[in-house]
């Protein structure tokens, strides 16, 4: 006895518009059996996780952690549009926080209204250059993307946690693995200094996801990408190559990446330290999948997991759990999505034992008869 999905012949177009609705209110019921078998009054302790929901300071918290998300995210949904498995975003990030801030780092008394704007391009020019490699590798070796972005995050890791204790180290920083603080000119401006501290790293982030829906459904490359994650024999027959599209992908995802890390380093941070990211390489991987790899629904999605960060550092602090608590609550909210709209595809067929050898019967028998 087997399970198997079985392809519907048609979609619920009520199920999939509700699809990620459905997931939300699974994940909160799965999360309020969790704290209740941790010890906690399930009610007490969802509110807790959506506190952040209710204060003006929160909300500006929650922009700051969704901005990167979401730049991330969009990046990578091209990527996975066109069938490109990019895995090393984390790295790109890294590597374009760090490229972003060497004008800063080595020549700390520039300032200029230049500064600001230098950081951000070369941000995306580290980000992009980083993304290459794997890029590259791929289409003259035909090795494996997954792998070689993969592993290209510990080199990242590495260089950066190198630079900050050793050239890039503040001599006036009392010995801690860290960069000099960034002069007011390198710092991004804050949306509304008066309420809160998010700064416009949110607003490229909206700006980036509306320019890639635009790319996707109304120009001829976002048509490409489409068909060559589709089926790429289509596409090899409409002209489209390969080896290009690749490139494309990989080197869009690493700009907009590379623009999130020198937004984090430049908005928040306002230095290089050994970390400089809490994972959100690897988190945009879930806030693309939970848009649907759709720019728009990536804005949505990502100020959710950005909530299931700032919930989970609620909880911590208010009922002392640990800080895994936020990487369960995002691995069931992606398990939801995906079984959802799995099930809006396809719907589960039980297969009996006893199936297979009456279907076998009938060769049995042509056998006897040769």
């Amino acid at each position: 006895m087997r399970l198997e999905l079985v392809k519907r012949p048609q979609r619920s177009m009520l199920f999939s518009a509700l699809s990620p609705f459905i997931a939300f209110v699974l994940t909160a019921a799965a999360g309020a059996i969790m704290f209740a078998l941790l010890g906690y009054n399930p009610v007490k302790a969802l509110g807790t996780y959506i506190s952040p929901l209710t204060e003006v300071w929160q909300l500006h918290e929650l922009a700051i952690k969704a901005a990167p998300l979401i730049l991330i995210a969009v990046g990578l949904s091209v990527c996975y549009r066109a069938n490109i498995w990019n895995i090393g975003a984390e790295g790109q990030f890294i590597i374009g926080g760090v490229v972003g801030s060497i004008v800063p780092v080595l020549y700390p008394t520039y300032e200029s209204w230049l500064l600001l704007p230098l950081m951000m391009v070369m941000g995306m020019i580290g980000g992009a250059a980083y993304a290459s490699i794997p890029a590259l590798l791929k289409v003259r070796f035909n090795t494996n993307e997954i792998l070689t972005s993969l592993m290209l995050v510990y080199i990242a890791e590495n260089v950066l946690d190198w630079l900050v204790r050793g050239p890039w180290r503040d001599p006036n920083g009392y010995n801690f693995p860290q960069t000099a603080q960034f002069n007011d000119y390198a710092i991004l401006p804050a949306i509304a200094s008066s309420s809160g501290r998010a700064h416009i790293g949110f607003i490229f982030a909206l700006v980036a996801a509306v320019l890639m829906w635009f790319l996707m459904k109304r120009m001829l490359k976002g048509f490409e990408v489409r068909v060559m994650g589709a089926s790429p024999r289509a596409g090899r027959f409409a002209g489209f190559s390969h080896g290009k599209m690749v490139f494309f992908a990989f080197m869009v995802s690493g700009a907009l990446t590379g623009l999130a890390g020198i937004s984090e380093v430049s908005g928040t941070i306002n230095q290089l330290q050994p970390v400089i990211s809490p994972g959100y390489g690897f988190t945009a991987i879930i806030v693309a999948f939970l848009g649907r790899l759709n720019p728009l629904g990536i804005v949505a999605a990502g100020l959710v997991l950005a909530l299931t960060y700032l919930g989970g550092e609620a909880v911590q602090t208010a009922l002392g759990l640990s800080d895994k608590v936020a990487r369960v609550f995002q691995g069931m909210l992606l398990f939801f999505v995906l079984g959802c709209d799995t099930l809006i595809h396809y719907r589960i067929r039980l297969i009996g034992a006893k199936a297979e050898p009456a279907a076998a019967q009938p060769a049995a028998r042509l056998e006897e008869a040769h």
